[in-house]
């Protein structure tokens, strides 16, 4: 279970008794509540302001929130950069925020992008056309490439797909998973002592059998 935004009728129930029928639903199940503070409240990523008559909504940040995306300079694919700010911008839209927050939403973003050595602005209008073909095209299956991603060279090779039906997609070896993998040890043959391995040798090659039976 994770967070719920609940709504009720002040007149008719109240928190402690809508909390204890939830934490009866199950024994495993402890649920907590969160009560708004001068008519607001945080959920997810938006706060949500109550008024007399409507509800406005602006984004909200961790107070531990630190303006850090992939820099602008650092080594990976300019597709992964960007995701960051895609992300970003078209959460501007949905939660229809009011003109003031949303100029002030921009501004934090353009701070972000400024922090991180991006060039601003980044926002890009959609490519209209490209959404007309996919739209036309639903049922088409596209097909993707894996590279692992090395630096200019490889968007360079990547850039000869750019006319076919193939897209790219780029992965790096540099990951958390990699660098906590522990790696078992194994013994290299060519490794061990070397006067072992010599006698070894040359007990081998100077073993033989007489014609009494005896090894000498």
């Amino acid at each position: 279970m994770d967070d719920i935004l609940l709504i009720f009728d002040s007149n008719r129930t109240d928190i402690p008794t809508i909390l204890n029928d939830f934490n009866t639903i199950h024994p495993i199940l402890n649920f907590t509540a969160e009560i708004e503070t001068d008519n607001k409240i945080n959920y997810l990523d938006v706060t949500i302001h109550r008024t007399p008559t409507d509800w406005k909504m602006s984004i909200y940040r961790k107070p531990m929130f630190t303006d850090t995306i992939i820099p602008y300079t650092s080594n990976h694919p300019i597709q992964h950069k960007f995701t960051a700010i895609r992300f970003l911008y078209n959460r501007l839209s949905p939660y229809d925020l009011p003109t003031g927050e949303h100029k002030r939403e921009e501004q934090i973003i353009h701070n972000i992008l400024e922090n991180n050595l991006f060039p601003v602005p980044t926002q890009r209008p959609p490519n209209l056309k490209l959404r007309k073909q996919m739209e036309n095209n639903p049922k088409e299956k596209q097909k993707w490439a894996t590279f692992t991603y090395t630096g200019r060279e490889t968007t360079f090779i990547t850039n000869i797909f750019r006319r076919t039906n193939i897209k790219i997609a780029f992965r790096t070896n540099n990951t958390t998973g990699n660098k906590l993998l522990h790696k078992q040890q194994t013994t290299d043959k060519y490794t061990l002592s070397g006067i072992l391995n010599s006698h070894a040798l040359y007990v081998t090659k100077h073993m033989w059998v007489n014609p009494g039976g005896t090894s000498q």
